[in-house]
Formats: structure tokens, sequence, C-alpha cells
């Protein structure tokens, strides 16, 4: 069985299950009803808290149980959680860190046999093979037959803390083209959380933000809601004058954008002379979706030439 997993800055993601890159470690449980993980005598909660951006996940321990959550959510979501299992794990990195990073970060998972308890509920994992994918690639594998009309294309993921882009020649990525900016929602939404305090003392959180550049009903006042109208433009504008200093010119060559940030700034975008063409992946779990169709066509060739190795699959 596959479970496909994309671990983002800001949330993680599986083709059924959304939820913030959070952690609470606690000695013992707590008193209020939530799901739970308790692994190596620690229980974890998850929390909207997000974690501090980390080029490299490996570094700690955290985004490992974040995974643990993941695989439980998914598989109880299928109705397929059970005491014993044994899965297949499909993920990615940004493209720009995939070459020097996708051998560590395919170990980070590979732990033989691991037991821990989701819910009341103990269970044995084991995690058999990993596959490894450059994001934003595989978010528009679903889109293949409509690419190969396409000579260029550039992949546009606009995240949590970071920009990244690929360029795809038809179907296939360009690994030498990758480009990866430090730029994304949430160093927007600091920055105008930090303005609409300064400038009309009101404290306003990520949802308000989201609110109002999607256009759902807001009490806030109206200069509130152009402040961050005027932000939101100023943000977007300045994420596609980066891109053109590293060569990812837009008005020459059409880009599809995906992840979270791709929907807040879509009217912003398809509105800006720096783009010629532009389709949109809304969907958050995209990569995931991608990451599981992948690698299930890669597991039915490594099984048609008996292959295996050391259960770490390069994509």
């Amino acid at each position: 069985m596959i479970i496909s997993v994309d671990h983002g800055n800001k949330s993680i993601k599986t083709p059924n299950a959304l939820f913030t890159s959070g952690l609470i470690v606690s000695e013992g449980l707590q008193g209020f009803k939530t799901d739970y993980i308790c692994w190596n005598n620690k229980y974890y909660t998850l929390t909207e808290q997000r974690i501090a951006y980390l080029r490299d996940k490996t570094e700690d321990e955290r985004f490992y149980v974040l995974t643990l959550f993941a695989i439980a959510m998914e598989l109880r979501k299928m109705g397929q959680l059970q005491p014993m299992l044994s899965v297949e794990l499909a993920v990615g990195l940004p493209p720009e860190h995939y070459g020097t990073l996708r051998d560590k970060f395919a170990n980070y998972f590979k732990r033989g046999s691991i037991q821990f308890v989701f819910n009341d509920t103990p269970i044995c994992l084991m995690v058999q093979q990993v596959f490894v994918y450059p994001q934003a690639y595989a978010a528009v594998v679903p889109q293949a037959e409509k690419l190969r009309e396409t000579p260029r294309t550039f992949v546009v993921d606009i995240g949590g803390y970071t920009t990244d882009v690929l360029l795809l020649r038809t179907t296939r990525p360009d690994m030498q083209f990758c480009r990866s900016l430090e730029l994304g929602v949430i160093d927007m939404n600091n920055a105008i959380i930090g303005k609409v305090s300064a400038l009309h003392d009101i404290q306003i959180e990520d949802d308000h933000i989201a609110d109002i550049i999607m256009g759902r009903p807001s009490i806030l006042p109206q200069e509130v809601q152009d402040t961050i109208f005027s932000e939101t433009r100023s943000y977007s504008s300045q994420i596609l004058d980066k891109l053109r200093e590293l060569k990812v010119d837009l008005r020459a060559t059409p880009a599809i954008f995906i992840g979270g940030g791709a929907a807040l700034f879509r009217n912003f975008i398809e509105s800006s002379p720096m783009v010629a063409h532009a389709d949109f992946i809304p969907d958050q779990r995209a990569n995931a979706i991608g990451y599981g169709m992948l690698a299930n066509a890669q597991l039915s060739r490594m099984q048609t030439y008996n292959g295996g190795g050391d259960g770490i699959v390069r994509g």
C-alpha cells in the first residue's frame, strides 16, 4: 500500500488529509479529546502553531512524528487503519534541494519496524520503500497529456515559506533549471499583520487575511481590508519581480501555479502584465496526489523488472 505525504512548511498534506505542520510534545496525555500519538514514551498532539522554517526537515524528529500522524490519518480516512501496517511511502522535496537532500530524506523514514500508539490503538509500522520526487513536478502529473502540447512550462509552487520553480520540457522536469525564493504566504501574512497593527491598531490573524483576499464575509473595517489588498498586491508583484531576476520570464513561457499561495494570489497574478498565460491548481493536496501516482507507476515498473534494492527509490 502506498501512502503519499507532502511535507509543507505550513501544512502536511496527504490525498485525503490536511493539517498544520505543528506539534505539542508532553510527557503524558492531555485531558482534552484530540488525536494523539505516543512514541518513544512521549505524547504528541497537533497544533496550529507552525514549526519554524527548516530547509532540512531531518534535523530533528518533528517531521517524522508529523508523518506518523499523516499515515495514521490517511489510513483512517480510507478505513484501513490496522495494528500491523506495511506501507510504501511517497514523499517529495523542493526541486532545488532534490539532488542534495533526497537520499538523506529517504533514509529519515527508513527505520525498520516502528511501534507507536494512535488514539489508543497500538500500531506496528514497517515502511518498506521510500519514493522521493521533486515537488511542483508531482503536482502537474495528472495534466501530463495537456503538457505534451507545450514545449516549455514553468511550474511555480507558492508555499508557506518558499516559492519554488521548476521548468518542464513537455512532461519532463529540467532539473538543471530549479529556482527557489524564500518568499511565501507566511512571510507575507506576518508583514501584513504587523502593518495592520501599526496603521489601524487592530490585531488580525492569517484567517482574516485569507477571508479578505478570497472575498469571504468579514467585519473588518474597510480601511483594514484596503491595507490587506494593497499589501497582497505588492507582495505578489515582489514574487514575480524576483522570479524575473532569476530568469523566470512568465511573459515568454506559460506557467502553472500551485500551492496554497496560488489560490491567494490568483487574482493579482492573472491581472499582472508580468504573466502572459497562467493556469492554476488550487488543490493544496496536489503534490501528495502526484507522489502517489508517480509511486504507483514506478512500483509497477520495479515489480515488472524484479527490482527492490535498498528500499530507497530516487524518483
